[in-house]
């Protein structure tokens, strides 16, 4: 298939390279930021529209709710280059309410639109391991399923309704950032009672507290390795969007609540582009341990 791929940071580079090693034909917009080996293996054009027009697919993964409204819809997007058939997947993590919008406003010009974020982190979009989550009509789910198979290994269909996707990885982030704050505490706890924090996580591996989070986080979080896989201010983000929904529906998050303060604490000693891991040091200052 031609695909075009807006997107290309940490998770959309070697999500097209994968595409690309596939078999798949790539399009690209320019940029002054466009890797080296993404330009040696892709058609690079001008714009959004020119993506649009020249590929049968267009694969968005950009930051935020705002920028895929901007490639979509804004001056020289994706909507201007579209015509009818052709098949939009936004792999980005945005609000499923804005979603909606979106999917209705790219329907009206007669194409599919499939929303499949996606969870792994910059390893998973290494290996082609990647959790997708997708909303959307079973037609166009079934025409992206191909792409998606080149991305990763846990492929749901969430719900023929779009924006079921989104939801999902907002559930996701959820969980991950409890999961972290979890971690961040308990070891913590052990490094301020005087017990050795890799120690502890060793012991932890072994019992019904082990985790992903455990397993490579608790690594992370132990040898002050905070460079960025996901970084603290787009999981922020994303516990922003579950708590505005969760307003929406009138419903209390708490634990989500509490999470979003630790990353703010994070991103306001300037870490926001740390790795969420670093949420520890957080919890650290707040049990008066320094590094």
């Amino acid at each position: 298939m031609k695909i075009g791929f807006i997107g290309l940071g940490i998770m959309g580079r070697p999500m097209a390279l994968n595409l690309k090693a596939a078999g798949h034909t790539l399009v690209v917009p320019d940029r002054p930021s466009l890797a080296d080996d993404i330009r040696a293996v892709a058609s690079v054009v001008g714009d959004g529209a020119a993506v649009a027009e020249a590929a049968e697919a267009i694969i968005l993964m950009v930051p935020d709710t705002p920028d895929v409204e901007r490639v979509l819809f804004g001056p020289h997007g994706v909507a201007e280059g579209l015509t009818a058939g052709k098949l939009v997947i936004d792999m980005s993590s945005i609000s499923p309410i804005a979603t909606k919008s979106f999917a209705a406003r790219i329907n009206a010009l007669g194409c599919d639109y499939v929303d499949a974020p996606v969870s792994g982190g910059e390893v998973g979009a290494k290996n082609a391991t990647l959790t997708i989550m997708i909303g959307g009509p079973d037609a166009a789910v079934a025409r992206a399923r191909p792409l998606f198979e080149a991305l990763g290994k846990n492929i749901t269909h969430v719900g023929i309704e779009n924006g079921a996707g989104q939801t999902c990885k907002v559930a996701n982030q959820i969980i991950v950032a409890l999961n972290i704050q979890a971690v961040s505490e308990a070891l913590t706890f052990a490094r301020k009672a005087g017990a050795d924090p890799a120690k502890v996580r060793q012991a932890l591996m072994g019992g019904f507290a082990s985790s992903r989070i455990l397993e490579v986080h608790a690594e992370r979080m132990i040898n002050r390795t905070f460079n960025p896989g996901f970084r603290i201010r787009l999981h922020q983000k994303d516990l922003g969007l579950a708590l505005g929904a969760a307003r929406e529906m009138g419903m209390a998050l708490p634990n989500t609540a509490m999470a979003q303060q630790m990353f703010s604490v994070v991103a306001a000693q300037g870490g926001a582009d740390l790795d969420h891991s670093a949420l520890v040091t957080a919890i650290e200052r707040m049990a008066g341990i320094s590094e």
